[in-house]
C-alpha cells in the first residue's frame, strides 16, 4: 500500500545532551517547518506541544501548514522536559502534578482540533522509577491508566497512541515494551487508545519489531503510529534508518502491509552532529529502498515464511541486498 512519510519538527532543531547544552543553533518553528517540507517524500509533520505549538499560536501554525501543503500528523504533549514532571506526570505521587498533566493534555487536544489532527502521540517519559523500593507500582500504574482513560473518554474523536520505551530519562519506564503498553491500552477500555512503535525503542527493548506489529494487530488493530530511527540496541541513539539494521526494516514493512497498517511512517531522530534535513532525508530514502525490495519480492518472502529455512532466507537476502 502507498507509504506516507512524516517527520517530527524538532528533529531539525538544536541537539543537546548532559555534556553539551547545544550542538546547533535552534531555528524558529517556521524555519524548521519550511526545511522539513522540502525533504523529498515528506507530506506530514508532527509537532511537540509547547516547543512548537500551543493554544496561542495554533491558528498561525495551521495557516503555515496549509500554505506549505503538509498535514499535521500528530501532536506530542511535552510530558518529559518540564521540571514539574521530574518525578512523573500522570503517575506522579503529587495529585496536583497529575492534575496539571491532565489539564495540559486537554489543551493539546484542543490544539489538535485546531490543526485538524486526530492523533495525540503520548510519551509519558518521566512516568517510571529509578530505584527499588521507591515506587508504588500498583498505584502509579493505576493513575497512569486512569489519566489515559479519562482523556480518551472525554475526546472520543482523538486517537491516543502510547509510545513505549524501556528506559531514559528514568532507569525504568512504566510503558516499556509492546506487551505492557497493550495491557494498559486494554485496561482503559477505550477503543481510541493504541500504541506507537518507535523502532529504536523497540530495538532497545530487545524486541523484533515485526513481531510487535503482529501483537498490536492481534490485540485489536492497536498500532496507531510508527516512528523510525536506528541504534546499536544498547541505547536510544536515534540514528539514520539502515545505519545498523537492514533486514529488520524489510521484515517490518512486510508485516505492516500484512497487518493492514495504513498510517504514517514518521522519522524520529536526533542528529547530534549531522545535517538534520540530510539525515532525515536519508532515513526516508532507505525506507523507500527497503520498500522497493519488498514490493519486488513479496511472493518470494511469502514462500520463505512458509518454508522456514534460514539458509534459503539468507541466500535470498544476500541476493537482493547485493
Amino acid at each position: 500500500m502507498p507509504r506516507k512519510y512524516s517527520v517530527i519538527l524538532g528533529n531539525l532543531g538544536n541537539t543537546r545532551d548532559r555534556f553539551c547544552g547545544g550542538y546547533k543553533d535552534n531555528p524558529s518553528s517556521k524555519d524548521m517547518l519550511a526545511a522539513a517540507a522540502k525533504i523529498p517524500h515528506v507530506e506530514g509533520i508532527e509537532l511537540v506541544g509547547t516547543w512548537d505549538i500551543s493554544p496561542d499560536n495554533a491558528k498561525e501554525m495551521r495557516k503555515a501548514f496549509d500554505d506549505l501543503g503538509v498535514k499535521c500528523v500528530s501532536i506530542i504533549p511535552d510530558l518529559f522536559a518540564e521540571r514539574a514532571y521530574w518525578k512523573g506526570s500522570y503517575a506522579s505521587n503529587d495529585a496536583a502534578v497529575r492534575q496539571k498533566a491532565l489539564d495540559y493534555t486537554r489543551s493539546m487536544c484542543d490544539v489538535a482540533d485546531e490543526m485538524h489532527c486526530d492523533l495525540l502521540n503520548v510519551w509519558p517519559g518521566q512516568d517510571g522509577y529509578d530505584y527499588l523500593l521507591t515506587a508504588d507500582y500498583e498505584k502509579q500504574r493505576n493513575w497512569l491508566c486512569e489519566a489515559i482513560a479519562t482523556l480518551a473518554t472525554e475526546r472520543p474523536a482523538i486517537r491516543f497512541a502510547l509510545e513505549y520505551k524501556p528506559k531514559e530519562p528514568r532507569t525504568h519506564s512504566y510503558l516499556a515494551r509492546m506487551a505492557d503498553t497493550l495491557l494498559l491500552a486494554q485496561e482503559t477500555g477505550c477503543e481510541n487508545v493504541g500504541v506507537t512503535i518507535d523502532t529504536g525503542h523497540a530495538f532497545n527493548a530487545g524486541e523484533v519489531v515485526a513481531e510487535s506489529i503482529v501483537l498490536a494487530k492481534r490485540a485489536g488493530d492497536k498500532l496507531f503510529h510508527m516512528h523510525f530511527n536506528d541504534n546499536y540496541t544498547a541505547w536510544d541513539d536515534d540514528m539514520i534508518v539502515g545505519s545498523i539494521h537492514t533486514v529488520c526494516y524489510i521484515e517490518m514493512l512486510y508485516w505492516l502491509d500484512r497487518c493492514g497498517y495504513d498510517g504514517w511512517l514518521s522519522m524520529d531522530q536526533y542528529p547530534y552532529r549531522e545535517d538534520a534535513a540530510g539525515a532525515i532525508g536519508e532515513s526516508i530514502e532507505w525506507l523507500v529502498k527497503f520498500d522497493a525490495i519488498l514490493q519486488a519480492n513479496r511472493k518470494k518472502i511469502d514462500e520463505l515464511l512458509t518454508a522456514g529455512e534460514a539458509v534459503e532466507t539468507s541466500r535470498f537476502l544476500r541476493t537482493v541486498l547485493a
